[in-house]
């Protein structure tokens, strides 16, 4: 019997001695520019596959120096069953690296705790605005953005002074602080968010453009575009990331009928969100697609003077104002078909299959940092930018 407990006793050490402490993630890219604010997913299955059972709340992210960072896990299956608490549910661990100019790989544990991890400040948010006529506004600690509901579009009873517009449009909150505004901005009011008073402001002029980014299909002399947004879903809210869709009731383009999913990716640390476009018709087809930035969006009184660029891939403004501070818009669109404009709109389009989604990229930075004190900055980030989405970092996981 002694010898048979000192068997177990060894096997147990054995198993124990075996069991990974840590998964290790290691990255990697080809890049000597720097990389800020990397984001990095891992999917929770390899997270669990090495810390069995690991809890979202009872983990620890660290990088090389020991240092404890800021992390999020999306749960792609809310009302998955998890009958062990194993968090078997989990979708990604997501969090974020800093390269510096020439730093091409880095590595990082994540382990267990037995405490529980606090919550992490919100670099990334995204709602529904029911108490300002449905708009959906997105941010991060860089920049602010919103469209528009139905609501928005529905005709004014006569009398009530309501607003009305119709638009598919992308609008643009250039904000000073780091901290979240949206909540704060939409208490605050239509009549104060569009003056700077100390937070910035809402100083980019949609209408019934594309604003900056909005998307439509081109019939080879004309844009067909969408009405206001008819739905919408977060999947995922902070802290690092949020994702959200907008969906857009069918319009006509020439005769055929189209609709469109957009899902749209929003990281900390970032000028430019990722967007995915799936346009729907009735029998499967090639759509030319084009994205647009607003000739005028500037509001009069500034005295604007607008200048666009066209690259490879890439559609861009700089607007000088008078005094409210200048800024830049960019579309960012990987294998880019061309460009055309109509006469609200520049546009560089692309070709689409319905059914599947187009990815793009939605940018606009302001020269109130010091990264954008003029066009030519600005340039010059958007192609770094461009050149970064080309070189994507690799990820290795494994366990210690």
């Amino acid at each position: 019997m002694k010898h048979i407990l000192s068997a177990l006793v060894l096997a147990l050490a054995a198993l124990q001695a075996g069991a990974a402490e840590r998964l290790v993630v290691t990255v990697t890219h080809e890049l000597d520019a720097a990389r800020p604010a990397e984001t990095i997913t891992v999917p929770w299955a390899e997270v669990n596959r090495v810390l069995p059972g690991a809890l979202l709340q009872k983990i620890a992210v660290r990088d090389a120096a020991g240092h404890l960072l800021p992390y999020q896990v999306t749960n792609v299956a809310p009302q998955a069953k998890d009958p062990k608490g194993e968090g078997i549910a989990y979708g990604e661990l997501i969090f974020q690296h800093d390269f510096a100019a020439g730093e091409r790989q880095a590595r990082f544990t994540v382990e267990k705790t037995t405490s529980v991890s606090p919550p992490f400040p919100t670099q990334a948010f995204a709602r529904y605005v029911p108490e300002r006529l449905d708009d959906f506004a997105w941010e991060n600690d860089r920049i602010a953005h919103r469209t528009y509901g139905a609501a928005l579009a529905a005709p004014a009873p006569p009398g009530s002074g309501k607003e009305v517009l119709e638009t598919s449009g992308m609008d643009i909150w250039f904000k000073r602080p780091s901290y979240l505004v949206v909540d704060r901005w939409y208490n605050k009011g239509h009549d104060h968010y569009h003056k700077d008073e100390g937070e910035g402001l809402d100083m980019y002029a949609v209408g019934r453009t594309r604003g900056a980014g909005g998307t439509g299909i081109w019939t080879g002399n004309r844009l067909a575009v969408s009405r206001n947004y008819e739905s919408w879903r977060v999947i995922t809210n902070g802290p690092i990331r949020a994702v959200f869709e907008l969906t857009y009731a069918p319009w006509d383009a020439d005769g055929v009928q189209v609709s469109e999913v957009k899902r749209f990716t929003v990281d900390a640390g970032h000028w430019f969100d990722r967007v995915e476009s799936t346009f729907t018709t009735a029998t499967p087809q090639t759509l030319t697609v084009a994205l647009g930035l607003n000739k005028k969006p500037a509001y009069p009184a500034q005295d604007p003077t607008v200048t666009p660029y066209r690259a490879p891939d890439t559609l861009m403004q700089w607007v000088h104002q008078r005094s409210a501070g200048d800024f830049g818009t960019a579309i960012i669109l990987p294998g880019a078909d061309g460009y055309a404009e109509d006469v609200d709109n520049e546009l560089i389009l692309a070709k689409a299959r319905s059914g599947q989604p187009l990815r793009y990229y939605l940018g606009a930075g302001v020269s109130w940092f010091a990264e954008f004190p003029d066009a030519k900055a600005w340039q010059a980030h958007v192609a770094a930018y461009r050149q970064r989405l080309a070189s994507p970092v690799s990820i290795r996981v494994g366990a210690e």
